[in-house]
C-alpha cells in the first residue's frame, strides 16, 4: 500500500484530504520502520514527533515505583504521540514503545501546524483525530471507574478483538488496572475454585 492509498483510507476513517493536502502531508512526513521493543520516547524527554501506524502496534506507558503501567495502545490507522510533550512545551510523562515490528508515517508538530494552517481539510482531519482520541480516553476512564474487571476486559476485546494475540498479557492487565493473575482467571474461568 502506498502513501496515497494510506491517506485515502485514513480520509474515510477521519475526514477526507484533498490531493494537494495529501501530497504536502507526504512531503512533510517520512516512512519509518521500528523494531519490536524499540522505545522512541522516554519519560522526561521532549518530543514533537507523531506516528501514524501503517502496520504494527505501539503502546504508551508509565513507570510508577518501578512498575510498568500501560496507558494506551495504538494499532493500524491510528496515531501514536507523546501527547503531553507533542502538544505542549513539557517533557513526556510517558514512554512510547513499539510492541511489534512496525511501519509508520512519521511527522513533526511543526509539519502538522503548517498543514493545519494551510489546508482546512487537514485541520478538520486533525480535529477528528484528536476528538476520537479524547472520546477513547473518556470511555476508558469511565470503564475503569465503573466496570468490574471482567467487563473491562470484555469491553477491550469488543474494540480490539485480536489484542491478546498482539499485546503481552502483562501489558493488557496493567492497562485494565488489574493483576496478571486476575486477568488469567477472567480468561480461563474453568480454573476458578
Amino acid at each position: 500500500m502506498n502513501s496515497e492509498e494510506i491517506l485515502n483510507e485514513l480520509g474515510e476513517i477521519y475526514s477526507p484530504l484533498s490531493i494537494e493536502c495529501q501530497k504536502e502531508f507526504i512531503d512533510n512526513s517520512k516512512l519509518s520502520n521500528f523494531k519490536k521493543g524499540e522505545i522512541v520516547v522516554r519519560e522526561g524527554q521532549y518530543s514533537k514527533k507523531a506516528h501514524l501506524i501503517i502496520q504494527g502496534c505501539a503502546r504508551a506507558y508509565y513507570l510508577k515505583d518501578g512498575k510498568d503501567i500501560s496507558d494506551w495502545f495504538t494499532f493500524e490507522n491510528q496515531f501514536m504521540a507523546p501527547i503531553v510533550s507533542f502538544f505542549s512545551e513539557k517533557p513526556s510523562p510517558h514512554y512510547v514503545e513499539f510492541v511489534e515490528d512496525s511501519t509508520v508515517l512519521e511527522f513533526s508538530k511543526n509539519s502538522m501546524d503548517y498543514l493545519t494552517n494551510k489546508h482546512h481539510d487537514f485541520e478538520r482531519f486533525i480535529s477528528k483525530v484528536v476528538t476520537e482520541t479524547m472520546l477513547g480516553l473518556c470511555e476508558r476512564l469511565y470503564t475503569i471507574q465503573f466496570n468490574k474487571a471482567e467487563e473491562r476486559y470484555n469491553h477491550l476485546l469488543s474494540i480490539y478483538p485480536d489484542i491478546t494475540n498482539r499485546i503481552p498479557l502483562m501489558h493488557i492487565a496493567s492497562y485494565l488496572g488489574i493483576t496478571l493473575e486476575t486477568l488469567s482467571r477472567i480468561r480461563n474461568p474453568k480454573t476458578r475454585i
